[in-house]
C-alpha cells in the first residue's frame, strides 16, 4: 500500500511538473480576466470632480492615443477624432456651453442647468470625441451596399473608444462623466478650436479628481438581458 501511494504521488508529481506551464498558463488568464472585469466595474459616471488629479496627465494622454489607436472601428476606418481640453481650453469649453444655453433655457430654470456646468467646469480638463464624416461618406461611397450602415457603426466605434478611454480613467482613481451638448456646441467648438468642418462632436467627457465617488448603482436582472442557448 506505501509503496503504491508512493507511485502514485511520484505520477502526480511528474505530470504537474509536465503541465506546470499549461496551469501557470490558465492561471494568468484566469487572472487577467478578473482584472479586466474589475476595471469595468470601476468605471461610473462621476459628477463630483475637483482639478486635482496628482500629475496623471501624461498618463491620461498615453491612454488616449492608445485607445484611439486601439479602439476596433467597421472596416479599420479609424473615423474617430478626440480633442482634448487642459486649463483655460477646458474651462473656455464650459464657458460656451453655458452661453449657448442660456440662450435657450428659460430663466427660472436656468439655475440647476447652471450649477452642473459648474460641476463640469470644476474639473481637470475635457475629451471631446467626434467622427471624422469625411472618412464615413468614403466608405459609403466605395461600398454602396453598406451605405446606410456605415454612420451608424461609425457611432458604435466611437462608443467604444468612449468606454475604453472611460475605463482607463477608472483604473487610474480618474473620475469622468460623458454630456452630449451637441450639436447646440459644435459650431462654437469647430470654430474656436479651427476643427475641420467634416468632424461631427459626438460627446463630451470632463474628467478630474473625486471628491464624491458615484452612488450605488442598481441592476436590472440579467434574465430580462441575456438570453444563452446550448
Amino acid at each position: 500500500m506505501e509503496i503504491f501511494c508512493q507511485d502514485v504521488m511520484l505520477n502526480f508529481i511528474l505530470e504537474t511538473s509536465a503541465y506546470s506551464d499549461y496551469f501557470s498558463y490558465i492561471k494568468k488568464g484566469l487572472a487577467m480576466e478578473n482584472e479586466f472585469l474589475q476595471i469595468i466595474r470601476q468605471r461610473r459616471s462621476v459628477y463630483n470632480l475637483n482639478d486635482k488629479i496628482n500629475d496623471k496627465q501624461q498618463q491620461i494622454l498615453n491612454l488616449i492615443n492608445e485607445s484611439v489607436k486601439y479602439a476596433p472601428s467597421s472596416f479599420n476606418s479609424q473615423s474617430a477624432r478626440v480633442v482634448v481640453l487642459f486649463d483655460e481650453q477646458h474651462h473656455k469649453l464650459w464657458k460656451i456651453t453655458h452661453d449657448c444655453l442660456q440662450k435657450i433655457v428659460p430663466e427660472p430654470k436656468f439655475a440647476s442647468t447652471k450649477a452642473k456646468l459648474k460641476a463640469f467646469d470644476a474639473a481637470y480638463g475635457t475629451i471631446l470625441f467626434f467622427e471624422d464624416e469625411t472618412v464615413v461618406s468614403e466608405l459609403q461611397n466605395k461600398f454602396v451596399l453598406y451605405k446606410d450602415n456605415f454612420p451608424v457603426w461609425s457611432e458604435q466605434a466611437n462608443g467604444m473608444l468612449q468606454f475604453a478611454i472611460w475605463c482607463g480613467l477608472a483604473e487610474m482613481k480618474v473620475g469622468a462623466n460623458l454630456q452630449h451638448y451637441n450639436p447646440l456646441i459644435d459650431e462654437e467648438v469647430r470654430s474656436t478650436w479651427k476643427l475641420p468642418p467634416s468632424w461631427k462632436l459626438i460627446a463630451q467627457m470632463p474628467f478630474g479628481g473625486i471628491t464624491q465617488p458615484a452612488g450605488e448603482k442598481t441592476f436590472v436582472p440579467l434574465e430580462q438581458r441575456i438570453k444563452v442557448f446550448w
